[in-house]
């Protein structure tokens, strides 16, 4: 979306870590400058970042993975944490203005699973490993912004999201429902489901982006928004279950098989209510959703459906004919404006 837009990009992952994989598929190191670096390693970073002196900084890197962090929670504590610390430390070294969004997480918050949304000044906390390390990041970015950055004289800017689950073509990643059914439907099997009545705020991928893009230009031009977090997600009514997600899919996927059966309890918890309110995106940056959660489930399903029936080669020219698509509809409903 950024090379769309006319951006330099410049790309730091430590990996690829799935297979099949939406950067090897849509080419993307032919298109930014890839720098292969693990955010844990902060000389590298540093001297990363000096060199390139990035107008605006997009923050994404991170163990991302509930599952995985029961699994292996040092390493999830180590990236999502001194990660997105030394990101903050490198950026006290840049001495030129700079607009940075860090991402965090729904989960940041201390859930408690109340029936209506978080917003974002209620309490951080998390559960399970990969919650509490999005809450202790949000804690360093905090203690950053307050101590370096929270002048008039800073030359650097710092935004937070905190987005919705996300779901949309290019994931591959486990333990997440929709790779999950789509690799198992891809080889003609059924797909069992562990938490089917867990609620989330489903939205397509296009959705947080459009936030972080938009606040990232909102916070460029309006130092007030400087140290602030926003919450990007589906409109309040838009909250389903897992099953109801799955159903959805399966009607846009031909001969797919739904098990109804449900996975043994490994031992790691999620929890089975989550929502946020957006009004703060919505009366500080104009940002509200624009697909609805049908629409979000017929992009989602149309996008591996064109991946498995034209093949890895098709993926790049059908993820920009979604983004177009997103932009055109977004600007005919009045949700955004990104130019």
């Amino acid at each position: 979306w950024l090379n769309l837009l006319g951006a330099k990009v410049i790309g730091i992952s430590n990996n690829i870590p799935t297979n099949p994989s939406h950067f090897e598929a849509i080419k993307l190191k032919n298109k930014i400058i890839h720098q292969r670096i693990d955010v844990r390693d902060l000389k590298l970073l540093k001297k990363t970042i000096k060199k390139f002196k990035p107008d605006y900084v997009f923050h994404l890197a991170a163990q991302s993975l509930v599952k995985k962090s029961y699994l292996n929670p040092v390493y999830t504590w180590q990236t999502n944490t001194f990660g997105t610390l030394n990101i903050l430390e490198s950026l006290r070294d840049l001495n030129k203005k700079c607009t940075v969004v860090l991402i965090t997480s729904d989960k940041c918050y201390d859930n408690v699973e109340w029936p209506f949304g978080y917003r974002e000044t209620d309490r951080l906390g998390g559960k399970d490993p990969y919650s509490g390390s999005k809450g202790a990041a949000e804690i360093i970015i905090r203690s950053y912004v307050e101590s370096f950055f929270k002048n008039p004289e800073s030359v650097t800017r710092v935004g937070i999201g905190r987005a919705g689950n996300v779901i949309g073509g290019g994931d591959w990643a486990p333990y997440r429902i929709v790779p999950d059914c789509v690799r198992a439907w891809s080889n003609n099997k059924k797909i069992g489901v562990r938490n089917p009545n867990a609620t989330r705020p489903w939205q397509h991928v296009l959705e947080p982006l459009s936030g972080y893009i938009t606040l990232a230009l909102e916070l460029n031009q309006n130092y007030n928004l400087n140290g602030e977090a926003f919450n990007f997600g589906p409109n309040s009514d838009q909250n389903f279950t897992v099953g109801k997600v799955v159903k959805e899919i399966i009607a846009h996927w031909p001969n797919s098989k739904w098990g109804k059966h449900f996975l043994e309890d490994d031992g790691s918890k999620e929890a089975g209510l989550l929502k946020l309110n957006c009004d703060k995106a919505l009366h500080l940056l104009n940002w509200q959703a624009t697909l609805d959660f049908k629409e979000t489930t017929t992009w989602t399903a149309e996008w591996y459906l064109n991946y498995y029936t034209n093949g890895p080669e098709s993926a790049l020219d059908f993820t920009i004919q979604q983004i177009n698509e997103y932009m055109r509809l977004a600007d005919q409903r009045g949700t955004l404006k990104i130019n």
